[in-house]
C-alpha cells in the first residue's frame, strides 16, 4: 500500500526530473598522458564497484570513410577500441605533457568513462578527486575544470605525487614500527608520460614548496630515441607506437650496454638494428635531471626530517619501470655525499596508484574541500 507521503515524494521527485534513490559515485581519477585509471565506489561506501585503466586516446572516423568500415559506423572510438582500429581514425591524444591539450577531446574521453560508471544509473551524481601535475599552472587547472565541468558534479584536485604515496600506503601497517609510512614522510617521484613530478611528502597536503615538474618524462624519452635511431640509420622510418614499444622493453640507465637488437621491415626488406647505446642516452637524459631535481628537493627539506626523507625516496609511474632507474639515482646521490639514501620502486602495478590515491582522498575529503561544477 502507497502511503500519502510516499506518493508526495513521488510526484516531487517528478516534478524535479530526480529520482527519489538517485546514486551518489566516489572516484578517483588519473587522467594520463597516456594511460587513464578510475576507481569508483558508492559515496559513503568502502567496496570498490569500478576499477579500470584506459588509454587516454580519442579516435575520429575519417571524414571519407565507406560505410560498413567500423563497427556499426560508429564516428567515434575510445581506449583500445581506439588504438585497434587506428588505421580508419583520426586519433587525438588530449593530453600533452601530462596537462589538457585539446578539450574537445578531453571532455568526449570523459564522457565516454562517465557512460562506464553511470551504466546502471545515467543520473547518478559524480564526485571526482582527481590528480593534477606538480605545480600545474592555474590556466592548465582551469582546463581541467572546463574539461569536467557537466561531467563531473563535484570535484577535488590533488597533486599526483602525493596521491601515488597515499595508494600505495600499507594502511595495516601503520602500527608496525618497522613499516616506513610514505605519507608520513617520503620524497615521491612520479615518471609519467608527459611529465616527471616529485614532492617531499610530509602527512599533509603538499605546497609548491615541497613540489617540482620536469616536462621531460615518457615522451621524451620517445623523441630522443626517435631522433637518435633516425640519425645513426637514416633509411629506417619508425612509427611512434614502434619507438615506444623499443623503449618499454629494452629501457634502462647506467653504463652504455650492446647486444638489443630490433628487426624492422626496411621498405619491406628484414634489417637488424642495433638500439643498446641509443636507448641508454636517451633514457640516462631523464635520470640526470630527476637526479638533479631530487637533490633541489632534498636541499628544501627541514632538517628535522631530512634524515627520514633519504630513508625513503620512492619511484613510481611508468618510467620507474626503466631498468636500473631506482639503484642508478641512489648511487648518483650517494656520490653527492648524501648521508645512506635509499630509493625504491612501487613495482609493476604502478598504474592503478594515483587513482587508487585519489579515491582515498576522495573519502577522506571533507565537505569544504569539493568545488561544485555547473552541469
Amino acid at each position: 500500500m502507497t502511503t500519502s507521503t510516499e506518493s508526495n515524494t513521488a510526484v516531487i521527485a517528478e516534478d524535479l526530473n530526480l529520482t527519489p534513490t538517485q546514486t551518489n559515485i566516489l572516484i578517483g581519477f588519473d587522467l594520463g598522458t597516456n594511460t587513464s585509471c578510475v576507481i569508483a565506489s558508492k559515496e559513503g561506501n568502502s567496496e570498490i564497484f569500478f576499477k579500470k585503466a584506459v588509454p587516454t586516446v580519442v579516435g575520429y572516423a575519417k571524414e571519407s570513410i565507406l560505410p560498413g568500415i567500423l563497427p556499426e559506423d560508429k564516428q567515434v572510438f575510445f581506449g583500445n577500441d581506439a588504438l585497434k582500429h587506428r588505421a580508419h581514425l583520426d586519433l587525438v591524444y588530449p593530453l600533452k605533457d601530462g596537462i589538457i591539450h585539446d578539450i574537445k577531446a578531453a571532455k568526449d574521453f570523459v564522457h565516454y568513462i562517465r557512460t562506464h560508471l553511470c551504466a546502471e544509473d545515467p543520473n547518478a551524481s559524480i564526485k571526482a578527486a582527481i590528480g593534477i601535475p606538480a605545480n600545474t599552472t592555474v590556466t592548465a587547472r582551469e582546463d581541467l575544470r572546463e574539461t569536467v565541468a557537466g561531467v563531473f558534479e563535484e570535484v577535488i584536485l590533488v597533486p599526483e605525487p602525493f596521491l601515488a604515496a597515499l595508494g600505495c600506503r600499507n594502511e595495516n601497517r601503520l602500527q608496525d614500527p618497522d613499516y616506513l609510512d610514505p605519507v608520513r614522510s617520503s620524497l615521491f617521484i612520479d615518471i609519467g608520460a608527459g611529465t616527471a613530478d616529485l614532492c617531499i611528502i610530509q602527512g599533509y597536503y603538499p605546497t609548491a614548496d615541497d613540489l617540482v615538474s620536469i616536462p621531460f618524462a615518457g615522451d621524451a624519452i620517445d623523441e630522443v630515441l626517435s631522433e637518435k635511431i633516425r640519425a645513426q640509420y637514416p633509411e629506417a622510418t619508425l612509427s611512434p607506437l614502434q619507438v615506444r614499444t623499443i623503449k618499454e622493453q629494452y629501457s634502462y640507465v647506467g653504463a652504455p650496454k650492446q647486444g638489443m637488437e630490433i628487426k624492422v621491415l626496411i621498405s619491406g626488406k628484414p634489417r637488424t638494428l642495433e638500439i643498446g647505446p641509443l636507448i641508454g642516452e636517451a633514457c640516462n637524459t631523464l635520470l640526470e635531471k630527476i637526479a638533479k631535481a631530487t637533490i633541489e628537493l632534498i636541499n628544501r627539506c627541514p632538517a628535522d626530517s631530512v634524515e627520514d626523507i633519504l630513508q625513503n625516496i620512492i619511484m613510481t609511474g611508468g618510467g620507474s619501470q626503466i631498468q636500473g632507474i631506482a639503484t642508478e639515482l641512489q648511487r648518483l646521490l650517494a656520490r653527492e655525499g648524501y648521508q645512506a639514501p635509499t630509493v625504491n620502486t612501487v613495482g609493476e602495478h604502478y598504474k592503478a596508484f594515483v587513482g587508487l590515491g585519489a579515491w582515498k582522498a576522495g573519502q577522506s575529503a571533507k565537505a569544504n574541500q569539493w568545488q561544485r561544477l555547473l552541469r
